[in-house]
């Protein structure tokens, strides 16, 4: 059965927040299976254990701030 119009594009707008709740449940249960996970926060990366201690893997450079709906012409 095709999917009509409207539908399709209420799932679309709602395509960020499934996006985020994915991520989310992925990294908990990770954690819970006793793996770490990689996390970004202020231009470094850091391990998270299931214990909740981090190590610093790598400083990265700091994130480009973006603004939702701006478009740029890279050079």
């Amino acid at each position: 059965m095709p999917i009509s119009e409207e539908s399709m594009r209420f799932l679309e707008e709602h395509i960020p927040e499934l996006a985020q709740s994915a991520v989310t449940q992925a990294y908990w249960q990770t954690l819970a299976s006793g793996n770490s996970v990689l996390q970004s926060e202020n231009g470094v990366i850091y391990e998270v254990f299931p214990d909740g201690t981090r190590t610093i893997v790598k400083e990265i450079a700091a994130p480009t701030p973006v603004t939702t709906g701006e478009t740029r012409v890279l050079r």
